[in-house]
């Protein structure tokens, strides 16, 4: 950044100076990105280099606090998904750990009627059950971006009526499954749609590819994990939350007195399959090595934190429920946006865009307080620039 900002010129503004020290530099990142700029506010709040500094930072559903066993990832999605359908996919995953741990004669049946007989891994086809779910982290309220598959799947299993005929042949079948993983028969159309839901969206678009399911769907694959020229660009995130990050999402890892939204299967010892074939790392990432910059308790002037309400990775932000409570101020904005999964304030539309509702006015309102103290910020650094002296 410090390179950036000494020597940037900008695209039709080639006759101006816009390079540091005489010109601002802010930092604004959303997620991964977030945590970063948070870090970057806190380590060098006073020079980036001797030439140049940063005025001041948004952090954005920023992940500061890393975490090993992250099994909260799912448990907004618990709190404000809708009810019925939370029920429901609780309990269908439930029928299937319960065959897959305790009445395993069935499992067999039970890969069969989804159409996954060709995953040779219990964990891997437990897996593939619970990745339906996981679309919550894509729901946007710009419709250019959103990804609709949340609702969708929720919309299959929560159906009180049948979704496509040809599924009601396995009836039969999938009672017998019910019974075997501890529910009666009120479970047998839902679990009706969530075959026709898997079999659609999962098994149908691979067998079309030639590929087998286990190409698709195994992380049990070493021939994979060998792979380590500089085209295996893959390889770089994995590397990054083995040695450091964690953020595994686990069933495993969620208490007991409830049920998990993703299968128990999902176990640290699953996630951490490409830690050990890949890059032979046996032991936890270093999660101290991030959380020395601040974790939850992240703060600094003008480091401004701002997250969705209903985010999956809120848990790992400072507006996790387990950091303190934070007054907002205009030097230490502090911000939730209500209804918000994961960094909405970075989407936005052009003045011939927006219509009614959108942005939503949650939305609307941060950008807006975003515009006004990112404006106070640089009246300081302009008010430092006129005396002679620098803002802290």
């Amino acid at each position: 950044m410090a390179y950036f900002a000494q020597n940037a010129v900008f695209q039709g503004l080639e006759d101006k100076n816009l390079t540091a020290p005489q010109t601002a530099y802010f930092g604004y990142g959303g997620s991964y990105a977030g945590a970063f700029v948070a870090f970057l506010r806190v380590q060098y709040p006073e020079k980036l280099s001797r030439l140049t500094k940063c005025e001041g930072t948004i952090s954005s559903s920023g992940v500061t606090e890393a975490i090993w066993d992250f099994w909260e990832y799912y448990e907004p999605v618990r709190k404000y998904g809708p009810p019925d359908c939370i029920d429901k996919q609780t309990k269908l995953i439930n029928v299937a750990d319960n065959i897959l741990r305790n009445n395993t004669k069935y499992i067999s049946q039970l890969k069969s009627v989804f159409g996954l007989e060709g995953i040779t891994y219990d964990d891997d086809f437990a897996q593939v059950l619970s990745y339906p779910i996981g679309g919550w982290q894509g729901r946007n309220w710009d419709p250019a971006v959103n990804d609709p598959s949340f609702y969708e799947y929720c919309g299959n299993i929560s159906s009180p009526v049948l979704l496509n005929n040809a599924t009601a042949n396995a009836t039969s079948t999938v009672q017998t499954l019910l019974s075997a993983g501890g529910y009666n028969s009120a479970l047998t159309i839902p679990m009706l749609n969530f075959i026709n839901y898997i079999n659609q969206n999962y098994v149908l678009p691979v067998l079309d590819s030639n590929k087998t399911l286990d190409q698709a769907y195994s992380i049990h694959n070493q021939t994979y994990y060998d792979q380590d020229d500089l085209s295996q660009d893959w390889r770089s995130w994995p590397y990054q939350y083995c040695t450091q990050w964690g953020f595994l999402q686990t069933g495993s890892g969620v208490p007991q007195d409830r049920l998990p939204l993703v299968s128990r299967l999902l176990t640290l010892e699953y996630n951490s399959i490409i830690c050990r074939d890949a890059f032979n790392i046996t032991t936890p990432p270093d999660t101290d090595a991030i959380n020395k910059y601040g974790g939850f308790d992240i703060a600094y002037d003008r480091l401004a934190i701002v997250d969705g309400e209903q985010d999956p990775w809120r848990e790992a932000s400072p507006h996790s429920t387990l950091a303190r409570n934070r007054t907002s101020t205009e030097e230490r904005p502090f911000l939730l946006i209500p209804g918000a999964v994961h960094h909405w304030d970075e989407n936005g539309l052009f003045a011939n865009e927006t219509r009614e509702g959108l942005p939503p006015e949650p939305v609307r309102e941060v950008q807006r307080q975003e515009v006004e103290f990112v404006k106070g910020w640089l009246e300081e650094f302009n008010a430092g620039k006129k005396s002679g002296g620098e803002s802290a």
